[in-house]
This record gives structure tokens, C-alpha cells and sequence, in this order.
């Protein structure tokens, strides 16, 4: 049980794939402007990176070592064309402000690196907890950019206009903005793992 709890607060915290391990920045920090784009990609990264790790890890003795990075990218890109054609069917406007995020998820480095490093040499109980540990690292991260992002720089959150467009700071909405709360969560992040050393140490 120990172990489970690590592989899934290693994600979220200790070893978050954007503010610890630094990948998948581009799209993280490119549709953070909104919370609804935050949290539609974050959930259909988890998604894509739960299921692929499945897949990859149920089959991992069938799979030989000489193709085994074509038949990632093939499972990853199944599972990123099922995401991607469900929220053009169900939620459009959605689908339309990600853009071409949303396919570029099969090249995503953070699931073809847990892909590779964790799922193609773990059991499943094991994959479970590592894919939603990441995934859900990686949507809190955007979803607290987005939700900083979209409230100092268009004074809404959620579409809900909280600041008076008049109070507003645009350089939150362009992308040194984004860079800026980035480097922030990275801060404060790091205090974060600090204090679980220091409390982990102290015991």
C-alpha cells in the first residue's frame, strides 16, 4: 500500500512532470490561458497516458524490444484519435480552442517517457497508480495556470467576469505571463517538496 501511495503522490508532487521533470511544456504553457482549456487537456492527457500505460503494460512480455517504440506511438496515438474525435462530437468549442494540441498528444515526452521507463516493465496494479499520479500532476498544474492566468488577464474565471475588465493585466493573457506564473508554481513547488523532506526526515 506504501507503495502505491508514493507512485501516485510522486506525480502530483515530487516528480511532476512539468514543474520537477520539465516536459511537456509546450502545450502546457500554450493553451493556459482559460481554466476550461486547462482542464480539457489535462484530462485528456490522463486519459491517453491511463489508458496507453494499460495497454502497454497488460501486453509488455508479448511486445519485442526491436519494434517496441512503434507499437507505443501506435497504442498512444489510439488512444489520442479517440479523445480527440469525442470532444469534437461532444464539446466543439472545446476542441476547436485546444486546437492541435490535442493530436499532438502522441508525441508527448511525458507519455512516451512513462510509456518507456515504467509501463513496459511494471505490472498493472502498479501502472495504475504511476498513470493517474502523472496525470493528475500534470492537469492540477494546468488548471492552477490557467485559473491565475485567466483571472488577472481577462478578469474571468470560467467565463464568470470577477474583475472589471478595466483592472485587468494583459501581460498574464500573452505568453511571458505564462512564463511568469510558471516559474512561480516551480517555486512554490519546490517549498513543497522541501517541507515533505523535512517532515519525512523528522520521522
Amino acid at each position: 500500500m506504501k507503495n502505491y501511495k508514493e507512485l501516485f503522490t510522486n506525480g502530483i508532487v515530487r516528480e511532476n512532470p512539468l514543474l520537477t521533470l520539465m516536459i511537456g511544456l509546450c502545450s502546457g504553457l500554450a493553451i493556459t490561458t482559460s481554466v476550461e482549456n486547462g482542464i480539457g487537456m489535462g484530462l485528456a492527457m490522463t486519459f491517453v497516458l491511463l489508458m496507453s500505460e494499460l495497454i502497454i503494460s497488460l501486453f509488455r512480455k508479448l511486445i519485442p524490444s526491436a519494434v517496441r517504440i512503434p507499437i507505443f506511438i501506435v497504442v498512444i496515438a489510439s488512444f489520442t484519435t479517440i479523445v480527440d474525435l469525442m470532444m469534437k462530437a461532444f464539446l466543439p468549442e472545446l476542441s476547436g480552442s485546444l486546437g492541435v494540441f490535442i493530436p499532438l498528444i502522441v508525441v508527448n515526452c511525458i507519455i512516451m517517457g512513462r510509456v518507456e521507463s515504467f509501463a513496459s516493465k511494471k505490472p498493472l496494479d502498479l501502472v495504475v497508480f504511476d498513470s493517474l499520479g502523472m496525470g493528475l500532476g500534470y492537469a492540477w498544474v494546468l488548471a492552477g495556470i490557467s485559473a491565475v492566468r485567466e483571472l488577472l488577464g481577462a478578469g474571468t474565471l470560467l467565463g464568470f467576469r470577477l474583475i472589471p475588465e478595466s483592472y485587468t493585466m494583459g501581460f498574464f493573457a500573452k505568453s511571458p505571463g505564462g512564463f511568469f506564473v510558471f516559474g512561480m508554481f516551480i517555486a512554490v513547488n519546490m517549498l513543497l517538496k522541501k517541507r515533505l523532506a523535512e517532515g519525512g526526515s523528522a520521522q
